[in-house]
């Protein structure tokens, strides 16, 4: 499927009392400009919602935008009409210009009544609470699902999701489970561990609990560390290196890309001898195990056959 390059939106913006534009919520994302009718049916609804609120020190105003996802983001609207295209599926991780987002999204005081400007939050903060209005983070990005819901997805803790997270129906996302922006699913996955930014993993794939994925930020690193279909994380093991289709990596075991592996079977065990290889130069295969020595203590692979693993249909339906 060819993915658009061109996305529209009609949404609603939180402007500060200073200006700072702090966000911005688009109901639906377009590939195709909307008729004037839908358009002005759009603006008719959520012109309904505009205003101020002085309790936030905040004045919501209608917005209307088209972007070209492979040009760089232009403003904190253009960066959040992005982001919401991420999490409605329009596009995927990786698919589009992201550069110099994080100048364009300012730190944001986000509570359960909206966002605020940091400096209103900390000025404003007995008006706040007798209003019942709690902090929940400070942060650039806010949860994904105060803005977008995605179908056919389960999470368990919504402060573990940010927007621009790209969830396919039958993903869960356990308590412990993380996904961050321009990451995620394309398939039904169970992820009760990290998936970090840049991060996509394949259908009926599984990170197990308290699992890492290095993303492509960690060190300012601009490797695209990915995992396939129907592959294993263990719990509490972690990966720099992409991972194929059925895939297994043990429990607790952390295998970066500079990381010493074995290599357990292949031609050169026929002689007796044994082929020790970087991590990275495995990087993307089909079909590996991987697993420390308990004996030894070194990394060692070797090819597995058949399918990996299965989740659990009732699960992810």
């Amino acid at each position: 499927m060819t993915e658009a390059r061109t996305v529209w939106g009609i949404g609603l913006s939180t402007i500060a009392g200073d200006g700072t534009v702090l966000d911005a919520w688009f109901p639906e994302v377009r590939t195709e400009a909307p008729s004037a009718e839908d358009a002005a049916a759009a603006l008719v609804t959520l012109e309904a919602l505009a205003g101020t609120d002085e309790r936030r020190n905040v004045t919501m105003e209608t917005v209307q935008l088209q972007i070209d996802l492979d040009a760089a983001p232009a403003s904190t609207v253009d960066a959040y009409l992005r982001l919401h295209a991420l999490s409605h599926l329009v596009v995927r991780p990786n698919h589009l210009n992201l550069d110099g987002i994080f100048s364009h999204l300012p730190n944001v005081a986000w509570t359960n009544a909206g966002p605020v400007h940091p400096d209103d939050a900390a000025r404003l903060r007995p008006l706040l609470q007798r209003a019942g209005i709690q902090v929940q983070g400070l942060d650039k990005f806010p949860r994904l699902t105060d803005y977008v819901q995605p179908s056919g997805v389960r999470i368990a803790d919504a402060s573990r999701v940010r927007l621009g997270a790209h969830l396919s129906p039958g993903t869960t996302v356990m308590h412990e489970g993380f996904v961050n922006f321009n990451a995620g699913t394309l398939g039904p996955v169970m992820v009760e561990g990290r998936i970090s930014q840049g991060v996509v993993v394949g259908a009926n794939s599984d990170i197990g609990a308290g699992a890492s994925i290095m993303g492509t930020l960690s060190g300012g690193g601009s490797v695209r560390v990915s995992i396939g279909e129907r592959s294993l994380l263990g719990a509490n093991a972690g990966i720099g290196i992409a991972l194929g289709d059925d895939c297994v990596v043990e429990a607790g075991l952390y295998v970066t890309a500079g990381s010493k592996v074995v290599v357990a079977d292949g031609p050169d065990t026929s002689q007796g001898g044994k082929r020790t290889v970087k991590a990275s130069e495995l990087s993307g295969q089909n079909g590996l195990l991987f697993w420390r020595n308990s004996v030894s203590g070194a990394i060692e692979v070797k090819h597995r056959a058949g399918v990996g693993v299965t989740l659990n249909e009732a699960l992810h339906a």
